[in-house]
């Protein structure tokens, strides 16, 4: 049965959210760009400070409001983290606002990825640091990507209770690569419109983390895009790979609370190639070759993927323009290489079990 979190990332709860203004927000935001171009801390902190609810008013938003609510009050707060300063600091009345709206959405208790792009309106209300053109492209990526990848994990749960040999596996497979692929076109978009100097010296710094409650929070980030929880459903969950399980570990949080139960449900449990290395073959033959087949195009889509991320992210990080270690969802250059290396080191168990049925040993593919 669903629950009535499963109602998030519907195309009329998108729609709710972006038409949503419930602190009548849209002036300050459309005065943000100014504000952080003159790196004016005082118009900042003090269009924070103004756009706060008292608690009656909040105690009568909708949830859908609660999410427009938290999307306007993290940009505004993360631009004044950009210009160096901690918003509890300042504004101290923003922190129980913070804490109430993550309760009452069921997320972390600050702005995410979804609600800076999915959640973020379009035309004249665009919610931007920068007002730039180039952040525009970055922020459609995600729209464009949310859709097809929140389809993918749905799917990823029937996947998880079908077998290899089952006749549904490989269609399953199919359908969960089909919808993957659009990482790929977004990608590719982003490469072409989006300077690797752009990013790393514009944008990079508006990601940055702050406190709650003296616990940090990361900013949104590309990395909240839950391709990680496709990896986990397909060949991460009982690879063993302890860097990236980490990685997936500190990302959860971040996800949607229907994420985060299919994470709950997957972790530690047989992937896909898991069971496929294993599955027995005999008049399933046939069955097993197809499923095997199935999910070499789905990770050679993945490593596509992943190996234009990496070109992307070694040019934004190298050490002529990164102003920051690691990427603004916590990972490393490092870290998206070994993934790449993984996915790729998966694909070809696949390929061999395509090419012979027979099943193997368990092996660790990590």
């Amino acid at each position: 049965m669903r629950t009535p979190s499963d109602a998030y990332g519907s195309a009329e709860q998108i729609r709710a959210v972006r038409t949503a203004d419930p602190l009548r927000a849209d002036p300050v935001c459309a005065r943000l760009p100014d504000m952080n171009a003159r790196a004016d801390l005082f118009a900042l902190t003090g269009a924070l400070r103004g756009l706060l609810p008292d608690a009656a008013r909040l105690g009568g938003f909708t949830r859908d409001e609660c999410l427009a609510a938290m999307r306007d009050l993290g940009i505004v707060a993360g631009s004044v983290k950009r210009h160096g300063v901690q918003p509890g600091r300042v504004v101290p009345e923003l922190i129980p606002v913070l804490r109430e709206l993550g309760r009452r959405t069921d997320m972390v208790p600050r702005d995410t990825v979804l609600h800076y792009c999915v959640w973020n309106p379009t035309g004249e209300r665009r919610r931007t640091y920068t007002g730039e053109a180039a952040e525009h492209v970055l922020q459609d990526a995600v729209r464009q990507a949310f859709p097809r990848l929140h389809a993918a994990l749905e799917l990823g749960e029937e996947l998880s209770r079908t077998e290899p040999w089952q006749p549904a596996f490989a269609p399953l497979v199919g359908e969960i690569g089909a919808h993957t692929a659009v990482m790929v076109d977004v990608i590719d978009q982003v490469v072409a419109d989006v300077s690797p100097e752009f990013f790393a010296r514009t944008m990079r710094p508006y990601f940055e983390e702050f406190s709650v409650d003296g616990l940090p929070y990361l900013g949104p980030a590309a990395a909240q895009v839950p391709l990680w929880l496709v990896d986990e459903v397909v060949w991460l969950s009982d690879a063993g790979v302890d860097e990236y399980e980490q990685f997936v570990l500190e990302s959860v949080p971040y996800g949607l609370p229907r994420w985060r139960a299919l994470h709950a449900g997957w972790h530690g449990a047989p992937s896909a190639v898991g069971r496929l290395l294993t599955a027995a073959d005999g008049p399933r033959r046939d069955a097993v070759r197809a499923g095997a087949a199935a999910l070499v195009d789905l990770l050679r889509t993945v490593t596509t993927f992943r190996g234009r991320h990496l070109r992307i992210a070694r040019a934004a990080y190298g050490e002529d323009l990164r102003l920051y270690p690691v990427g603004s969802g916590g990972g490393s250059v490092d870290l998206l290489q070994e993934v790449l290396l993984l996915t790729r080191q998966n694909a070809r168990l696949a390929r061999e079990r395509a090419a012979d049925p027979t099943p193997t040993p368990a092996a660790r593919r990590g």
